[in-house]
């Protein structure tokens, strides 16, 4: 029979000042050395209460010891001494020159990547892509993407678009998007909030190819004051660039693209897309940055 731990939560990040939030789903893991540990769930929100998190309910580990037979749970840390038994898992590559015959597990795919709306034989060493008649505003388009995995990232990949209307989209659904567009000689960024859809920046480029670039820095907090008040992390929120071979277009707010505006807990998924004829990718390039 069941019985409630006398402790109970033995984990509960509520109501605390930890930069990890809503704790949950969690195993109780033991190591091949006899240590136990608990695999669990959780948000890392930035800014201001109540925060605004954008990477999904990401998994974190932290170490357990058992005290008159009920588990002791202790803090949960976005870094650990890793246990004795560990084996780790090769990180992804920051970089992708679509050298190889299939796509790398880490990319990705709104539900299903539609059938023939891409390609890495049409012209090895780029990954083309083809338009499936719908806009990012409905399922079914063109996008292949990875996960912004750190608050702080740079994300670039080179355009050569052709006939199409393609570029890189910073999204968490179909109504919550970003967009870096390249579309008859003109580069764009569109907002698509809610029901809410506007072009905030527009202009000219060249035929290609394009070095498309997607910035995510973390804004410092601000104090009432003013003043720069120490041990204040710089937590957010977070804002997103744009840029066309190194010039910036545009920065916009990032709490729009956030569970709490969109709901869910998915997380951003940033990537290359085309919803007219097509387009063509030479490279892509995540690479992570400090975080302030």
């Amino acid at each position: 029979p069941w019985e409630p731990a006398p402790d109970n939560p033995v984990l509960s990040h509520r109501s605390t000042d930890s930069p990890i939030q809503c704790t949950g789903h969690a195993d109780l893991v033991e190591a091949a050395d006899g240590t136990w540990w608990m695999l669990l769930l959780g948000t890392r929100p930035r800014g201001y209460f109540p925060g605004f998190h954008v990477l999904g309910r990401e998994t974190f580990l932290t170490p357990v010891e058992w005290v008159d037979g009920w588990p002791q749970v202790g803090p949960v840390r976005e870094s650990h001494p890793a246990p004795a038994a560990w084996h780790p898992v090769a990180p992804q590559p920051g970089r992708d020159d679509f050298d190889a015959a299939e796509l790398a597990p880490y990319w990705i795919s709104p539900r299903r990547r539609p059938a023939g709306s891409w390609s890495l034989d049409e012209r090895p060493g780029v990954l083309t892509l083809h338009a499936t008649g719908n806009s990012l505003d409905r399922p079914g388009h063109t996008f292949v993407g990875r996960r912004q995995q750190h608050p702080e990232c740079r994300v670039e990949a080179s355009l050569e678009p052709g006939n199409g209307r393609a570029g890189l989209s910073v999204r968490i659904d179909e109504a919550h998007h970003y967009d870096l567009e390249i579309a008859g000689g003109e580069a764009s960024v569109i907002a698509r909030i809610g029901p809410a859809r506007q072009c905030v920046a527009r202009r000219a480029v060249g035929a290609g190819p394009l070095v498309l670039g997607v910035g995510v820095r973390t804004e410092p907090l601000v104090t009432a004051t003013g003043e720069d008040l120490p041990g204040l992390r710089a937590g957010g929120p977070d804002a997103i660039t744009f840029t066309v071979d190194g010039e910036e277009l545009a920065a916009l707010d990032g709490r729009y693209l956030s569970t709490q505006v969109a709901g869910g807990f998915t997380g951003r998924v940033i990537g290359m897309y085309v919803t007219e004829g097509s387009a063509g990718f030479d490279w892509f390039t995540y690479a992570a940055e400090p975080t302030r």
